[in-house]
């Protein structure tokens, strides 16, 4: 049995000071083993954000992962908290993540929130405007240059498929980032007039490889090396410095600049892979139904969280699919859905 390798990185989250108060309490999720067809299978990293607010979305997302991955040990977690979370904070994070996986390969990596908060302009959702929201443009900086490749994962969905068939994806002989492409939805809509009638913003998109298409942020396989050769950090950051300096040129957190340099440029992902939208639009967070076609991953995007709504009283039909994989423990409740998805 392998010993708990949940490790702390950077001074600056151990630097961070205050409160922060003591979390909610998680079962421990069930052991699941790699089997001997596993010998020789690759590493699959997995980055996902670590936060008092998502945490419970977290863990069940981690624990869908597991649950359908033919080879479980070979998956390696990168989870990024803010470097602006107090230490108490911090610490009641690191105990919920060893209390509900005490055997994960899981790493903290330290997010310096100060890179993103002069960059950051008001959306349509105050949950789109926390610099932890912007961490997935930082991964080739956060993570060790030996990760070659990763697959980010927003906090709100759940994996219902061998997460080893999308970590498979061929990204071509040049592409840095693979994602479902919906190039039904309204392109134009991402982005205010005020950009469409500058004709220099505009023009970005005219020589890409593509039409440029809507892609959702929450889901993507990245190849590192190609990032960071390519400069997309900065890229991405220009357009920040635009929206926040000059124009406001978009109205939804950080997908806009990813929209802005890859549209186009992305190595395109069957649908199955990001079920999005389940959390209803950013206003209101309405019921959504699935979209037709096969399913490999839930993504609750938009405002209605399913542990909210379960909380409340008031799930949408599509919730009861999350139930099962939350980890919370709960005074005197049996663990009947826990042992569901053992």
């Amino acid at each position: 049995m392998r010993v708990l390798a949940v490790v702390l990185l950077a001074a600056a989250c151990a630097a961070a000071a205050g409160g922060g108060g003591e979390l909610p309490e998680f079962r421990e999720a069930p052991a699941f083993r790699n089997g001997a067809a596993c010998a020789g299978a690759p590493t699959i990293h997995i980055a996902m954000t670590l936060d008092a607010t998502y945490l419970r979305g977290s863990l069940a997302g981690v624990l869908s992962v597991l649950r359908h991955a033919a080879c479980p040990e070979s998956i390696a977690f990168h989870f990024v908290a803010s470097s602006a979370s107090p230490t108490r904070r911090l610490a009641s994070l690191r105990r919920a993540l060893a209390a509900a996986f005490p055997t994960l390969p899981a790493t903290v990596h330290c997010f310096d929130a100060r890179l993103v908060r002069g960059k950051i302009s008001s959306s349509v959702r105050r949950a789109l405007d926390q610099p932890l929201n912007y961490a997935r443009i930082y991964l080739a900086d956060l993570l060790p240059r030996s990760v070659s490749r990763v697959l980010y994962l927003d906090s709100d969905l759940l994996m219902v498929d061998d997460v080893a068939r999308l970590w498979a994806t061929d990204l071509g002989p040049d592409a840095a980032l693979a994602a479902p492409e919906y190039c039904h939805a309204n392109f134009t809509s991402y982005f205010t007039d005020a950009f469409w009638r500058h004709p220099e913003y505009a023009a970005v998109f005219a020589n890409r490889t593509r039409v440029p298409c809507y892609f959702n942020t929450g889901v993507m396989v990245i190849d590192l090396d190609r990032w960071r050769s390519g400069g997309y950090t900065a890229k991405l950051e220009y357009w920040m410095e635009v929206q926040k300096q000059e124009a406001r040129i978009y109205e939804l957190g950080s997908l806009p600049p990813f929209l802005l340099v890859f549209a186009g440029e992305v190595k395109a992902v069957e649908h199955r892979w990001n079920q999005h939208g389940l959390g209803g639009d950013n206003v209101a967070g309405q019921c959504r139904e699935l979209h037709p076609g096969p399913v490999s991953l839930l993504h609750w995007s938009g405002k209605g969280k399913p542990w909210l709504r379960l909380d409340a009283g008031r799930p949408c039909p599509l919730d009861a699919l999350w139930a099962p994989y939350d980890l919370l423990r709960r005074r005197g409740a049996r663990d009947d859905l826990l042992a569901a998805v053992a």
